[in-house]
Parts: structure tokens; sequence; C-alpha cells
């Protein structure tokens, strides 16, 4: 299964991702030494949130996949299964690579969300994959326990949620790298686990309590990495990316 790293492009307006995204356009000759992530250099899979999603609208999009970027639309999408499934018939026409819901909304919400997101992409050759986040790598146990009233701990929840989201048929998860090599004994080496909460090593956790570097984070099975500050925040973002892929790319 390949691996790839995704920039979380948490900007305000298109204006700003674009002048971001610009940086790593001018190094595609540069990059000559390392042929397995030459072209993710150059064009690198970027993850779209609320903030920039609710700015721009599907125009952000359209823009980001005609200069050649995966995209992945976090928009975490936690509702009953008809307004899930109708939500996901529109997202499913935008031509993303990866979509989520929260898995807190249970096993018939997912179902919807898969049949509405097929339904969508049914005129696309590429189908996108659906996910769904089980806990946020800003919640820990305590806030569990005492903010949301789950008393099981965070691991066997995590655990679960997935098993939740396989058996609806989705292809994976977003987790903490924490929980990937559990999730994948649970649900299979092809059931996908897509982790935020990446660092570099020395950088701050920021808001995020449960935190990996790039490296470790391969060690223990992840999928994908999401990486935000670490590259967005960086001086030369293209350094601290490249840095990334070594690290956690195969």
């Amino acid at each position: 299964m390949g691996k790839d790293v995704i920039i979380a492009c948490d900007f305000a307006s298109a204006e700003e991702t674009i002048r971001f995204l610009d940086k790593f356009n001018k190094i595609q000759d540069e990059i000559v030494s390392c042929d397995h992530i030459s072209l993710s250099i150059s064009r690198p899979y970027v993850k779209i949130g609320m903030e920039l999603f609710y700015a721009e609208g599907p125009q952000i999009i359209k823009t980001l996949k005609a200069r050649g970027h995966k995209v992945f639309l976090d928009l975490k999408l936690h509702d009953i299964p008809n307004t899930v499934k109708k939500s996901m018939m529109v997202l499913g026409a935008y031509g993303v690579d990866m979509v989520n819901v929260h898995a807190a909304g249970g096993i018939e919400m997912m179902k919807a969300a898969k049949e509405g997101l097929m339904l969508g992409a049914a005129r696309l050759a590429d189908k996108p994959k659906l996910i769904a986040v089980t806990q946020l790598t800003s919640t820990d146990e305590e806030t569990m326990h005492k903010e949301l009233l789950i008393d099981k701990p965070l691991a066997e929840v995590v655990r679960q949620y997935a098993l939740n989201a396989k058996a609806a048929g989705l292809d994976g998860v977003v987790c903490s790298a924490h929980e990937a090599a559990d999730i994948h004994k649970y649900c299979g080496d092809d059931f996908l686990t897509v982790t935020p909460g990446i660092r570099l090593a020395g950088d701050s956790a920021g808001d995020q309590r449960r935190v990996m570097t790039p490296a470790a984070a391969k060690e223990v099975g992840s999928d994908y990495i999401v990486v935000g500050r670490s590259i967005t925040g960086e001086a030369k973002p293209t350094g601290a990316y490249t840095k990334c892929c070594e690290d956690f790319i195969d």
C-alpha cells in the first residue's frame, strides 16, 4: 500500500493557499535524487479543512485539482443518515480524492455517507475514498471521560469506531498514529489509517494531545500522515515537507 504526506492547508483564503503552494511548484526540477517522492514534492497532496472550504467554496477544489494536487476534503460530516447521504452526493461530484465523516454518527450514518458519495461520484473514473474520524487528536482520555462521558479506554473506543467504519464499508479512519497498529491488527492492512497530529522532532505540539514524528508514524504503520504547522509554519516549508517525505515514505 502506498504512503503519502498530506499537507494541511489551513489557510483563510485561496490567495494565501496558492501563494503557499507556488513555493512547491518552483522546485520541481531541483529534486532529482529522490525519484520516489519527486512528483509529490512539486504537487503535494493537500487537505482542505472547514475554514478554507467555508471561505472559498467548491472553487478552491477545482483550482487545486486543476493544478495537479490530490485533495482530502476534511469536513467531518456528522448528522442524521439522510442528511449526510444527500450532502455526500454533492461532495462526491467535486472530484476530491478523499473525504470524511465522524464515526460517532454510527454505522447507518456511515453506510448512508458511502452510498451518497458513490452516487455523487458515479461519473468519475476515480472514486473518492471515504474515511471516518475516530477521536480527534486534541482529545485525550481525561477529556473523553469527564466531558464526553465515555467511560471506556480511549484505545478501545477508537478500535470499536474503526470496526464500525469497516462494517459500514468505509476505506479507513482518521486516528492518532498511536492507534494505527492496533487498527491494522483488527481491521486489516488494507484498511487505511490517516494520522494527523504529526510533528517534526523539536516542534511544538500546539493544541494536539497525541502527536508523533513522521519516522515514528512510519514504524507503527500509518498509511497517510497529515502535517500542518510543522510545514506551513516554517520559513522554508519545502525543506520541511521534503524531510517529512524522506522520513515517512519508503
